[in-house]
């Protein structure tokens, strides 16, 4: 069976701040999905209730037809992982006790720690291109390697989903590229569907199968990044004058945003 993430009539508040309100989505099985919209519309909040971080104050969230408040907290873990932004691990932790910390959901008192267990993290260490780095506490990593690193315990877990709330804060291009080439082959080669957050709108239309455009709480647009990044979009959406171009190296729209001032 394909597991299915979806929203139906969300709201999401903080305290008496309505954030989200009225929210459904379907999140394409199978699919690379980025969020995209401007400061404060909405984009972790939502994520954060999709993997059960955030409480609705209305409406649902089902995770195969079930609600997913309803669930056994390590049921959802083996089908739908979250890493939020700038996760933080504890003083000392290695990069191997993290990813090995993936495994948790699919122990319990008659199944302990196992040789498939550790065969998993050690193919899941490879993978991520962490091996030689198994040994090194997560909090002396560079950012790049940090990023690697979550995803790597995210891989060990094993799940169906992967939730990413902003994977490429704080890294320089290069680190961002690496990243999101990584969580493109995560996709790729082992079928997960991601929904992440990002910023950089080139970033999303080249790596997202799907992009869902948030304004002010809502929905405002959702499917191909072509369909979605219109020079219309952009200036209701964001506020940005642009050109919409063809990106040279991959044809994925490239936003191109003109100068404010004239020169």
């Amino acid at each position: 069976m394909t597991t299915r993430l979806q929203a139906r009539g969300l709201r999401l508040a903080y305290g008496d701040r309505v954030v989200v309100d009225g929210l459904d989505l379907d999140v394409p099985p199978g699919a690379v999905t980025a969020v995209v919209g401007p400061n404060g519309c909405g984009k972790s909040t939502l994520l954060r209730a999709l993997g059960r971080l955030l409480r609705p104050r209305a409406g649902e969230v089902l995770l195969d037809g079930r609600r997913i408040e309803r669930i056994p907290t390590r049921e959802v873990a083996r089908v739908l992982g979250l890493l939020p932004q700038s996760p933080v691990a504890p003083d000392g932790l290695t990069v191997a006790d993290l990813v090995m910390r993936g495994r948790h959901p699919h122990q319990n008192w008659l199944r302990q720690w196992s040789a498939a267990d550790e065969a998993i993290v050690a193919e899941a260490l490879a993978w991520t291109d962490m091996l030689d780095l198994a040994g090194r506490p997560v909090d002396a990593l560079s950012g790049g390697q940090r990023q690697r690193a979550w995803l790597s315990m995210a891989l060990a877990q094993g799940t169906e989903i992967l939730l990413l709330d902003e994977p490429t804060t704080y890294l320089d291009l290069s680190h961002q590229i690496d990243v999101l080439d990584l969580v493109s082959r995560l996709h790729r080669e082992r079928g997960r569907t991601i929904v992440m957050v990002l910023h950089d709108l080139n970033l999303a239309a080249r790596y997202a199968d799907h992009v869902v455009a948030m304004r002010g709480g809502a929905i405002v647009a959702q499917g191909e990044p072509a369909a979605v990044f219109t020079p219309e979009l952009l200036s209701s959406v964001f506020g940005l004058e642009a050109l919409v171009i063809p990106d040279p190296a991959t044809g994925t729209p490239l936003v191109v945003p003109l100068p404010r001032v004239p020169a």
